[in-house]
């Protein structure tokens, strides 16, 4: 060294490689380097961690590194330690003589940066550790992972706030995708009170070609993607981790190297495929998101999705890790009916309160609404994200626009349909309406009776369904978590209603959707899945309060019973299968409340252990009986009445008992009420 003390500019060639900062990095460089708390979401392959390593190198002390990403933080101490920066980790994947040596440079001075996983603060050691240490910055990657009801929370994320008030020292906060809902919870749980200068760089990655496509033959959909790029680097995520295994079986047998990657793989599988997928040309990984985030390779040429993505923000997320040398990749989202019953159902049985589960469900309506797109997908994708955009020329829907056509009128149709039956159902009641289909629901609510009764006779049922699917594409209406699914307009619908806008539909998915193969059978029928959703959420809060299997508290087929046939009182539920006199006691009210959307009235516990038997209705006339006569027949005497265990001992009696009203209500009771509850025995 000469001396001369290094600038961010001599660190950046030095040190890192680079002549030149990438747009925004030299911004946040300079904001962490003179220590103001700094948010900075920048997108996937934006070069986050420079903007806290080089003013690591910068600062005096050491700077802390929080991160979920145990293979990211090894990669990244392995590169820091070769361009000879002294960097440690200190994560479960070390051996024992990784952690001495750690321990040994932080207690000689000798580290600029330490990794740690944020389960090490659940420790109160790590922050007597981090205290006696000269720390200068706090550094926090993937910090979405602080959003309670984000898809990657992470518990331990919500105890660094508590850390960086007790170090006392700058915090830089970094994340590649954060809605400004997001942005906003990560300030308030990250920063407190402090407000913090947030760095909003651009979410163009104009080198990913996007495309969707509805399912047809999904696997064959995903084989033939992956057909026409033989031998380039790839990944396909899937729902669920027995579909990751059959598609890299199939993707072999196509000839390809595949292999499947989800988090119910032993450890050591899993650090097999992420490094043989890091070293190896042209290997296809078949995913669920366990894989993914912390994979930095370069040349990833294509993603694919084999199901619908959680969110608009995860499929941003999901995508951008293709591409990121900058060269051209291209991805596909698959898509259907059935995806999208699956997450509006997983929306459903969170434990997030139900504002939050309704602006999860206006995030699934902006994916869909990318997917059901009636132009460039880049404008309404940046769009979502606050940034405007010319046509992109190179996404499938600037290449081949699809044909709309003016859906207006059928949109009112549907607007009007649920504006008139109280916001309150879903898309199969609301298509009988508007088919004309008398049901039992449709009879019982007088729903024939509404203007809005078959005036939708033209369209099919299958129709329909992609015109509601579309309306919320488009965000017009939003399923209520507070009314089991029912559809609820938004803001943006009502100037179409009032016919001051109007709207252009996708005429291709509707017209596939008359020809559309029989829908896989589901547990309960589209409008009843709402419901069965809340009931399990109910259920597993309560199982997790007793720490006890959910099926301990109803079976599946107790809740699917529920469901379909609705119980309004506690007697009506007390005939459920599977729910039980105990049960009923314990659990009836709370999940009747969920049913009726009201909490139930607690009846004696003499009335609740009839209930269900021929005895409650028998009890229930005498308790009108005796209220009657509470005064006597004149309305003068004496209040007087009988216990409800009395009541129920009565209402036992059956008709034969008349004869014996008396013994059990004793002669001053059966002076006022033994005629009348012998006529109620009589007529049982």
């Amino acid at each position: 060294m000469d001396g001369t003390a290094p600038t961010a500019h001599s660190l950046l060639s030095d040190v890192f490689g680079f002549d030149a900062f990438r747009p925004m990095q030299g911004d946040i460089v300079e904001a962490v380097t003179r220590g103001e708390d700094v948010l900075a979401i920048l997108p996937t392959g934006g070069g986050k961690s420079l903007c806290f390593q080089l003013p690591a190198l910068l600062r005096p002390g050491l700077t802390v590194v929080i991160s979920p990403l145990i293979a990211l933080m090894r990669d990244q101490v392995r590169a820091l330690k070769a361009a000879g920066v002294n960097a440690g980790a200190l994560t479960s994947g070390n051996t024992e003589e990784e952690t001495d040596r750690v321990f040994n440079a932080l207690h000689n001075g000798e580290l600029k940066l330490l990794y740690i996983a944020p389960e090490r603060l659940a420790s109160g050691g790590t922050e007597r550790l981090l205290a006696a240490a000269d720390i200068s910055l706090i550094a926090v990657d993937e910090a979405h992972c602080v959003s309670q009801w984000g898809h990657d929370f992470r518990p331990d994320y919500l105890r660094i706030g508590a850390l960086r008030r007790a170090l006392d020292v700058p915090l830089a906060a970094f994340t590649a995708t954060a809605d400004a809902e997001t942005r906003d919870e990560i300030s308030a749980k990250l920063f407190g009170e402090l407000e913090p200068r947030i760095f909003l760089g651009g979410f163009d990655r104009p080198n990913i070609h996007l495309a969707f496509q509805s399912k047809l033959k999904p696997r064959q959909q995903i084989l033939d993607f992956a057909a026409a790029r033989k031998g380039q680097s790839g990944i396909v995520y899937c729902g669920t981790r027995a579909k990751t295994e059959t598609l890299a079986l199939a993707l072999s047998k196509e000839g390809h190297d595949a292999l499947a990657y989800h988090a119910g793989m032993d450890p050591d599988q899993r650090r097999e495929v992420e490094r043989r997928f890091q070293q190896d040309d042209g290997l296809i990984v078949v995913a669920t998101v366990a894989f993914g985030m912390g994979i930095d390779k370069p040349d990833i040429r294509w993603v694919a999705h084999a199901d619908l993505p959680k969110s608009i923000e995860a499929y941003y997320q999901e995508i951008g890790r293709a591409g990121r040398d900058g060269a051209p990749a291209e991805t596909l989202t698959l898509y259907g009916a059935d995806d999208i019953r699956f997450r509006r159902m997983q929306i459903d049985e969170s434990l997030a309160p139900p504002e939050r589960r309704m602006a999860d469900h206006g995030r699934l309506n902006a994916l869909l609404g990318l997917a059901e797109s009636l132009s460039c997908r880049r404008i309404q994708l940046l769009g979502y994200f606050g940034e405007t955009h010319d046509a992109c020329k190179t996404c499938d829907m600037c290449e081949k626009p699809p044909e709309t056509f003016d859906g207006t009128e059928a949109v009112m149709k549907a607007l009007s349909a649920i504006l008139r039956t109280g916001e309150s159902f879903g898309v199969g009641h609301l298509t009988d309406v508007l088919m004309g289909t008398m049901t039992d629901k449709v009879r019982a609510r007088s729903h024939d009776q509404i203007q809005t009764f078959g005036v939708g006779r033209d369209i099919d049922r299958g129709q329909w369904g992609a015109i509601f699917r579309q309306m919320m594409g488009h965000d017009l209406v939003r399923p209520d978590p507070e009314r089991h699914g029912g559809l609820r307009m938004t803001q943006k619908a009502r100037p179409i209603l009032k016919g001051e806008e109007s709207i252009q539909l996708r005429r291709d998915t509707i017209k596939a959707a008359k020809s559309r193969r029989p829908a896989v059978k589901t547990l309960v029928s589209d409008e009843d899945a709402p419901l069965l959703s809340a009931l399990k959420a109910k259920r597993r809060a309560l199982a997790e309060a007793a720490r006890a299997p959910a099926y301990v508290i109803f079976p599946d087929r107790t809740l699917i019973e529920m469901a379909e046939t609705r119980p309004t009182t506690l007697d009506e539920m007390a005939r459920i299968n599977g729910v039980g006199a105990k049960k009923l006691e314990r659990f009836g009210a709370t999940f009747l409340a969920v049913i009726t959307g009201e909490a139930a009235e607690r009846p004696h516990p003499a009335r609740r252990k009839l209930a269900g038997r021929n005895e409650a209705d028998v009890y229930d006339r005498l308790l009108a009986t005796q209220a009657r006569l509470t005064r006597g027949e004149d309305g003068t005497g004496k209040p007087m009445s009988c216990s409800a265990s009395t009541l129920a001992k009565i209402a036992a009696l059956g008709p034969s008992g008349a004869t014996r009203i008396a013994h059990v209500l004793g002669d001053r009771l059966a002076e006022r009420f033994g005629d009348a509850f012998a006529e109620v025995l009589a007529e049982v």
